[in-house]
């Protein structure tokens, strides 16, 4: 029997849809749905975002999945292509491809089959990942401009590596060193007669940081009802959440004072009290660094985890009169519980949680409410 639930609700991915765009009303909208849609189910996540402008995935992989399923809308390679294989699947389905490194544009001139290509152009304007460097632009484009292949349509992108951290300068510094970048871009864009658009802002930019919408905006992780700023939760933004992980009750112990639970004695009861045990651990997914205190809600209350994260299970301390039984649903996070706070007890951030979710937690897709 499954215990291990993923509760995905369809109709809060379409509402976090509408909040980014509200965000930047005079932005087009990128979904990023990568990684599984962090999580939750590629296909079903990219049809949930049929009102955006575009999808972004990272690898192509993700992207032939998408159009196996019939998905049509534009999708974007943000890491581009790898191989010569690579580029005949991307130019087969259509896909838009970025590209950040020189390589990427030879295996192009050299194996492209004369079907017109749509490239975005990487720079890396503080990031220090991926991205040409913000002064050998201008010879890229010129370089794009000669190639046959290539759409004339270019959009120039970069990331930010703190958008996150209120007042950090690497936000201005990033903001100017991509405003440079522009201008020298478009200067030599209408020299060859290109045409150019630009994208910076990932959810928290598209939040934060209304300076950076320009054509494009890319969010992820917000558009999953999580929120990007620290210390904040997905309802400050008005996003919903997502996915509720639940599990069940599968016992409750009497323990008297000073006994010790689970793999190396790590808590000790300091009364009598009640232990559950919720069938869920990182087997499933569930972070195995959760710490004492970590929070679960099971029947109206929180109660906290106690002892280190088992594979299969984990334990609560449900008090000295629970009302709780076996077979009670226990919330990991969701809708009464904030992802973000089961994060910050674990040392870890919303992003990774959503992710390593593993394939023996049953996924519930709902279209509308509950």
């Amino acid at each position: 029997m499954t215990t291990a639930v993923a509760h995905i609700k369809l109709a809060a991915l379409a509402h976090n849809l509408k909040i980014a765009q509200q965000a930047a009303a005079n932005s087009k909208v990128i979904a990023v749905c990568k990684a599984n849609g962090y999580g939750h189910g590629l296909v079903e996540t990219a049809t949930a975002f049929k009102n955006a402008d575009c999808l972004g995935v990272a690898r192509i992989e993700e992207a032939l999945q998408l159009r196996q399923a019939h998905i049509s809308q534009p999708i974007v390679l943000l890491e581009g292509i790898f191989s010569a294989q690579e580029l005949i699947d991307a130019e087969q389905k259509q896909l838009i491809i970025c590209i950040h490194q020189q390589w990427q544009l030879d295996i192009i001139k050299q194996h492209a089959s004369g079907k017109k290509l749509t490239l975005w152009l990487k720079v890396d304007t503080g990031m220090t990942r991926l991205g040409f460097a913000v002064n050998e632009i201008p010879a890229i484009i010129e370089q794009i401009a000669q190639m046959p292949q290539i759409n004339k349509q270019l959009c120039l992108l970069s990331h930010f590596a703190c958008a996150d951290e209120f007042n950090h300068p690497s936000i201005i510094q990033q903001i100017q060193n991509f405003e440079f970048c522009k201008k020298q871009a478009i200067k030599t864009a209408n020299n060859f007669g290109l045409e150019l658009t630009f994208s910076m802002a990932n959810s928290a930019g598209s939040l934060t940081l209304p300076d950076c919408h320009y054509d494009y905006i890319r969010p992820g992780i917000m558009l999953y009802g999580v929120s990007p700023i620290p210390n904040k939760v997905g309802k400050h933004h008005n996003l919903l959440p997502v996915m509720q992980l639940t599990s069940k009750l599968i016992s409750i112990k009497a323990i008297p004072a000073r006994t010790s639970v689970g793999y190396g004695a790590t808590w000790q009861s300091h009364k009598h009290t009640h232990i559950g045990v919720v069938a869920i651990g990182y087997g499933d997914g569930y972070p195995r660094h959760a710490k004492n205190g970590t929070p679960v809600w099971i029947n109206g209350r929180v109660v906290p985890i106690v002892g280190r994260v088992s594979m299969d299970m984990i334990t609560v301390d449900l008090g000295e009169n629970p009302q709780e039984k076996i077979g009670d649903t226990v919330e990991l996070w969701g809708d009464n519980l904030p992802i973000e706070h089961v994060a910050e007890y674990s040392s870890t951030i919303a992003y990774e949680l959503l992710c390593q979710i593993t394939a023996r937690v049953e996924k519930k897709y709902y279209s509308s409410g509950n």
